[in-house]
């Protein structure tokens, strides 16, 4: 089920920073948890953070933890992610996703995703 809208992708160097955005102007993202995911060529979807109404943060990432931020606006009904020192193993399609009631990593767990937003570093 797609009903989520991810934005903010593109052609970026090595150490650059991203930030993707997130929206569904049918959902009040505070009372979901939204997860970000990203699937780089070849290999399978693979929980990157995820974010709940009240603010607790599950971060998924192998290595790396501190280069990945989320956060949500809720006047915007946005939630952003926020990577920093960009790298090549980064390079992948990042989706948002919604479910109930906690942060889970498995992408199976979720119901609701977007088409995802394409992120390319060059090194």
């Amino acid at each position: 089920q797609e009903q989520l809208d991810e934005s903010g992708g593109g052609l970026v160097q090595a150490g650059d920073s991203l930030r993707l955005s997130c929206n569904d102007p049918g959902r009040a993202f505070s009372n979901y948890i939204m997860g970000w995911f990203r699937q780089a060529p070849g290999k399978e979807r693979e929980a990157v953070i995820c974010i709940s109404g009240i603010g607790g943060i599950m971060n998924y990432a192998a290595s790396g933890k501190d280069r990945f931020t989320i956060s949500w606006n809720n006047a915007e009904n946005t939630v952003h992610l926020q990577v920093d020192d960009l790298k090549a193993e980064d390079t992948g399609v990042y989706y948002c996703a919604a479910r109930l009631p906690l942060c889970s990593g498995p992408a199976v767990n979720y119901l609701t995703w977007g088409r995802g937003t394409q992120v390319t570093v060059s090194s």
